[in-house]
C-alpha cells in the first residue's frame, strides 16, 4: 500500500512539474495565475499572455450539457432546431466529440448542466487542457434554481413584485445561490429586468412588473443576493441582466418582434433597472431577442458600447440570447452570412455566444483578416477568466455532491419560500366571504384546471418531486379544520381540453356544497410545452381565459352557491365578468413550492393578505398598452363601449384589516432645485386584525417643458400594524426625484409645481395629496 501511495505521489509530482513547465509566463518564466494570493487583475494578465487566439475565443463559446444534447437528439429533429429556444443539438458533432473539445481547452462555458456529477465531469475533462481553465455553468435560475429537479422554487418574479418587499427577493436570491453551486452552477440567467407594458407577452411573469421604479429595486435585489459586493467565493454566482432591451413592449405582443421606442421612453422607462444594475456591479447582460428602432439588440453598438459600457459604466461580460447572433442572418437579414454576423455582433461588444459551434472558426478567420482585433478578442476574454477567477473555480471548481445535497431544499429555503408565497398573493375582491367562515361553510368543493398540479410553479421549473410541492387542493384540505368537509373534481388540467360535461358536472356538484373554490387561469408549465399557454414564447392575441374556463366559472356561478375564484398565471388577464360577479377574486400569480399551503392559509384567515399588484390589469385586450403612469392626454376621449380605466390598478390590493392616511404635511412648501425636503404621514390600523400596508409615493411634475406621466412611483414602504395602531412614516423627497429629460434631453429638474400623493394604491381615490414648489 505505502508502495503504491508512493508511485501516485510521483505520478503527481511528475504531472505537475509538467504543467508548470507548459504554463511558463513570458515574464521572467514564472507561473502566477495559480496563485490565489495575487490579485486578479494579475492572475487575468498573466493567464491571457499564454492564451493562443484559439484557446481565447474558445472561452467565448458556450455550448448546452452532453445530457441536454443526448435528451434534445431524441425528440427533436434538425428541422426542429431553427425556431426552438429551449431545447437544442449539435448536428455533425456528437456528445464525444464536445467532451474531446473541453479536454482541449476549446470550450469557455456550458448551459444547461443537468446535475452536479455531470458538471464535475465537464469540469474534470476541462482541467486536462492545457491551461486547465475551468468551465463556467450558466442556468436559468428565474426564481430559484428551479430546472433542476428538488430545487426550492420560489413564486415567479410577479408574485416577488407583489410582496413590495426587496429583502424578502434578496433573501431568496441568496438562497438560490447556494442551491445553483450546489448543482455546479456559477451563473444565473436573472434578473429580468425588463418593464412589462403588454399583457400579451407571455415573458410578463418573468419580470417584476410596469414600474422602472419597482422593478430597478427587485433587480437590485436579485443581484445583490446572488453577487453579494463582487461575487467572490466558492458560494456566490454571477447574475444576468436581461434582455437589453424593450423586448417586452413588442409591437404585437409576440416574443422577439420588433420594438420601436423613442429616446426619451427608452431613457425613462426600459433604461433605469439598467443603470440601478451597473451601480451594484451585476456582471453579465444578455441581449434581447428583438430589434430596437430598425437595429437588431445583438448587433446594436449602441446600446452595448456606447450607452451600457460607455455612458452608464457597466464593467462586465456580454451574453448572446439562444443562437441570436445567426439569427442576424435569416430573422433580421443585416447580415449575409454567419461570418459576417459574428463581425456584427462581436464589433458591437459582444463577449460570449449562446450556444453552439458556429461562432468560434468564423471569428477566428475575422481576426486573422483583421477585421477584428486581438485586442478586441482579450477585452472578451479578460471579463470572462475574472469571471472564473473571482468565483473560485481555479482552486476548486467541483462540487461536494454530499455536503451540496444539504443545500438542495434546505429547511431554511423552504422557510423562505413559504414566506414569500403568503406575501405574494393579491386578494382583489372581498364582499364578505373571506376569511372562509367554516362555521357556515362546512361543505367546500375545490375544482378548475389549476387546482391540483404544478402550474403553480410557473415557467422556468422542472416537474418538481410530489412531496416537494403543495399544491392547491392539497393545501386546502391541510388548512381547512376538521369539520369541514372538501372535496375536489378534477375537471381537468389542460386548460385548452376543458369539455361541456364535466363543466356541468362541476356545477352540479357545487349546488350540492355550501362554497366553492375554482382555480382558473394559465400553464406556463414547460415540460408539457404543447399544452402551454403561457411563459417564454408562448405569447396570445387575447387576454381572455385559455379555452372554456369562462364557461366553467360562469356555470359554478348559477348553482347558486358562493364562488371563490382563485387565478394562477403569469400574465393579467381579462376577468372583468369573474371580477364583477364572483364576491371574492384572489390574485396567486405562480406561487411556488408552498402556493397551495400558502393560499389556504389566506383563505381560511391564518395570513392577512398584504400583497399588491406591480402591474395593472387591463380589463380586455383593447386596452392595451394600460399602465398607471400614463401621460394626462391618454384618455382624453373615452372607448365608444368599454371603460377606459384599468380592472384593476397598479399597486392595489386588499387585506382583512383597513388603514387610515393621515396628516400628511411637507418639511417646505418651496425649496430650491438642489434641496431636499421631508415628508411625513400618518398610516392608521382601522381594522380589527394585524395586517401589513404597503405606502406608496407618487409624484407628479404639473407644468413641464415636455409631457409628464400623470404621477410617478418614487418610493414606498412597508408597515406592520396592530388594530388600532398607527405610525408616523417619513420620507425624503430628492432632487433626483424630481429630474426628468427636458425637452432638449438634459435631464434636470425644472421650476414650477409638483404633486405628492401618498396612500395605499396608484388610484387617485386611494392617495392623499399635498403640493410643493421648486423655484430657480
Amino acid at each position: 500500500m505505502k508502495r503504491n501511495r508512493k508511485k501516485l505521489l510521483a505520478i503527481y509530482l511528475i504531472g505537475c512539474i509538467s504543467f508548470f513547465s507548459s504554463c511558463k509566463s513570458k515574464n521572467h518564466g514564472e507561473v502566477n495565475y495559480l496563485d490565489p494570493n495575487l490579485p486578479v487583475d494579475q492572475r487575468v494578465e498573466n493567464l491571457l499572455s499564454q492564451m493562443t487566439l484559439e484557446e481565447k475565443i474558445a472561452q467565448m463559446c458556450q455550448y448546452v450539457g452532453p445530457e441536454h444534447i443526448r435528451e434534445a437528439e431524441m425528440v427533436m429533429s434538425e428541422k426542429d432546431l431553427h425556431d426552438n429556444d429551449a431545447m437544442g443539438y449539435y448536428p455533425g458533432l456528437s456528445v464525444e466529440k464536445l467532451e474531446e473539445m473541453t479536454r482541449n481547452g476549446m470550450v469557455g462555458s456550458f448551459l444547461h448542466v443537468k446535475t452536479p456529477e455531470e458538471a464535475n465531469h465537464l469540469q474534470q475533462l476541462a482541467r486536462k487542457s492545457r491551461l486547465r481553465i475551468p468551465v463556467l455553468i450558466g442556468i436559468d435560475a428565474i426564481h430559484g434554481n428551479a430546472l433542476n429537479v428538488g430545487a426550492t422554487v420560489y413564486p415567479t418574479p410577479i408574485g416577488m413584485a407583489s410582496t413590495w418587499e426587496p429583502a424578502l427577493v434578496e433573501r431568496s436570491a441568496r438562497e438560490t445561490a447556494l442551491e445553483m453551486r450546489a448543482m455546479g452552477a456559477q451563473w444565473a440567467f436573472t434578473p429580468n429586468i425588463d418593464i412589462a407594458r403588454d399583457a400579451r407577452w407571455g415573458r410578463v411573469g418573468e419580470t417584476f412588473g410596469e414600474d422602472p421604479h419597482l422593478v430597478s429595486k427587485f433587480g437590485v435585489a436579485m443581484i445583490r443576493g446572488m453577487q453579494g459586493d463582487n461575487f467572490t467565493g466558492e458560494d456566490k454566482v454571477i447574475a444576468c441582466a436581461k434582455h437589453l432591451i424593450a423586448g417586452s413592449e413588442p409591437v404585437n405582443g409576440l416574443n422577439a418582434a420588433p420594438m420601436d421606442v423613442s429616446e426619451r421612453t427608452l431613457r425613462e422607462i426600459f433604461l433605469p433597472p439598467y443603470q440601478a444594475a451597473i451601480d451594484v456591479n451585476v456582471f453579465s447582460m444578455m441581449a434581447a431577442h428583438n430589434e430596437l428602432n430598425g437595429v437588431p439588440c445583438h448587433s446594436n453598438h449602441h446600446i452595448m458600447t456606447e450607452l451600457m459600457r460607455n455612458e452608464m459604466g457597466f464593467n462586465g461580460f456580454f451574453v448572446s440570447d439562444w443562437m441570436d447572433i445567426e439569427r442576424l442572418v435569416d430573422q433580421h437579414f443585416v447580415a449575409e452570412t454567419e461570418k459576417e454576423a459574428c463581425y456584427l455582433s462581436v464589433d458591437a461588444g459582444m463577449d460570449m455566444h449562446m450556444h453552439g459551434p458556429r461562432f468560434h472558426q468564423p471569428v477566428k478567420e475575422l481576426v486573422e483578416e483583421g477585421r477584428l482585433s486581438e485586442e478586441r478578442i482579450n477585452q472578451s476574454v479578460r471579463k470572462l477568466l475574472e469571471a472564473k477567477f473571482r468565483l473560485g473555480l481555479f482552486e476548486n471548481p467541483y462540487v461536494d455532491i454530499a455536503k451540496g445535497k444539504e443545500q438542495i431544499f434546505a429547511n431554511e429555503h423552504q422557510q423562505t419560500a413559504l414566506d414569500m408565497a403568503r406575501k405574494s398573493i393579491v386578494m382583489l375582491k372581498n364582499e364578505g366571504v373571506l376569511p372562509i367562515d367554516t362555521k357556515k361553510y362546512r361543505k367546500i368543493l375545490v375544482t378548475g384546471p389549476n387546482a391540483n398540479n404544478q402550474t403553480i410553479m410557473g415557467d422556468w421549473s422542472a416537474e418538481q418531486p410530489e412531496d416537494n410541492v403543495a399544491t392547491i387542493f392539497e393545501g386546502i384540505q391541510q388548512e381547512a379544520p376538521a369539520r369541514c368537509k372538501v372535496n375536489f373534481y378534477d375537471c381537468s388540467e389542460t386548460l385548452l381540453a376543458l369539455e361541456d360535461a364535466k363543466i356541468k358536472k362541476a356545477a352540479s356538484l357545487a349546488r350540492n356544497h355550501d362554497l366553492t373554490i375554482v382555480v382558473v387561469g394559465e400553464n406556463s408549465m414547460r415540460y408539457k410545452w404543447d399544452d402551454k399557454t403561457c411563459g417564454e414564447n408562448t405569447d396570445r392575441s387575447n387576454i381572455q381565459l385559455p379555452g372554456k374556463q369562462q364557461q366553467l366559472v360562469e356555470a359554478l356561478y348559477m348553482s347558486g352557491k358562493p364562488v371563490i375564484v382563485v387565478l394562477v398565471n403569469g400574465r393579467p388577464l381579462g376577468i372583468e365578468w369573474i371580477a364583477d360577479h364572483s364576491p371574492a377574486l384572489i390574485e396567486a400569480w405562480e406561487p411556488g413550492s408552498f402556493g397551495g399551503q400558502a393560499l389556504a392559509e389566506i383563505l381560511f384567515g391564518k395570513i392577512n393578505p398584504s400583497a399588491k399588484l406591480p402591474i395593472s390589469v387591463p380589463r380586455n385586450v383593447g386596452q392595451i398598452q394600460t399602465v398607471y403612469n400614463h401621460k394626462p392626454s391618454q384618455y382624453f376621449h373615452k372607448y365608444k363601449s368599454d371603460k377606459t380605466s384599468a380592472l384593476f390598478h397598479f399597486g392595489y390590493g386588499l387585506s382583512y384589516t383597513e388603514f387610515k392616511y393621515d396628516n400628511l404635511t411637507l418639511s417646505k412648501k418651496q425649496i430650491h432645485k438642489n434641496d431636499s425636503l421631508l415628508l411625513t404621514v400618518q398610516v392608521r390600523n382601522v381594522g380589527k386584525r394585524r395586517g401589513d400596508e404597503i405606502v406608496q409615493l407618487y409624484i407628479r411634475d404639473e407644468f413641464s417643458s415636455v409631457t409628464r406621466p400623470v404621477k410617478e412611483l418614487k418610493a414606498f414602504k412597508k408597515v406592520d400594524l396592530d388594530a388600532n395602531e398607527s405610525a408616523v412614516l417619513q420620507f425624503v423627497i430628492s432632487p433626483k426625484m424630481l429630474e426628468f429629460y427636458d425637452i432638449d434631453m438634459n435631464r434636470k429638474v425644472e421650476a414650477g409645481s409638483f404633486k405628492v400623493m401618498v396612500g395605499g394604491s396608484s388610484l387617485d381615490e386611494d392617495l392623499l395629496h399635498v403640493k410643493f414648489e421648486v423655484i430657480e
